[in-house]
């Protein structure tokens, strides 16, 4: 019996048999990056954007592991101010089981911050799942304590197989990007995380 236990670990993902602070820093790098939650979108010779499912609880684990890492590494007196980390954590909490969140990484800020750009990313970045096209609801800007883009949108009702993110992206070559997350791999811990 201990031995097909042992087959059976060997087998799980890293993110199945251990706790987010026993992952080496490798680990959480694919977690980020490439993982069911996480994926690298890239456009004919543009720049690769990492995107991730942020609401789902493994990468809500692998960001607060980052965090912690970080922290530790420059201290607490030298870390920007996370009013908005703080305050995009009640709005999870609050909404949990009625949002979807996707985060993108590594934008632009002086782009993002001109408004035509932020008003296409608001018209034209879309979540489908299934038949139906899910309009962004809102999205929480990226700081200095928090340099993540997180675009909300509505979670999808009813049985579906994959969702699919088309976004517009301020500050990439080839800003329209498309982000598709099969459901039946988005299991962790036996429950459906998205």
């Amino acid at each position: 019996m201990h031995v097909f236990t042992f087959l059976l670990m060997l087998a799980a993902p890293f993110w199945e048999t251990l706790a987010p602070r026993e992952w080496n820093d490798e680990q959480l790098t694919q977690m980020i990056n490439d993982s069911p939650w996480a994926q690298t979108t890239t456009f004919r010779d543009g720049n690769p954007a990492p995107v991730y499912l942020a609401s789902a609880k493994p990468m809500r684990e692998a960001e607060a592991e980052l965090l912690r890492r970080y922290t530790l590494k420059i201290g607490t007196q030298n870390m920007p101010d996370s009013a908005s980390r703080r305050e995009y954590e009640e709005f999870l909490s609050e909404n949990e089981g009625k949002v979807v969140v996707i985060a993108i990484r590594n934008l632009n800020l002086k782009i993002l911050a001109e408004a035509a750009e932020g008003r296409l990313m608001e018209n034209e970045s879309y979540l489908k799942a299934g038949r139906k096209k899910l309009k962004m609801s809102g999205h929480f800007p990226p700081t200095p304590g928090d340099p993540v883009l997180r675009l909300i949108f509505p979670r999808p009702q009813g049985p579906v197989k994959e969702i699919t993110f088309e976004l517009y992206m301020p500050g990439f070559t080839g800003p329209y990007r498309q982000a598709s997350f099969r459901i039946k791999d988005l299991v962790y811990k036996g429950k459906t995380e998205m």
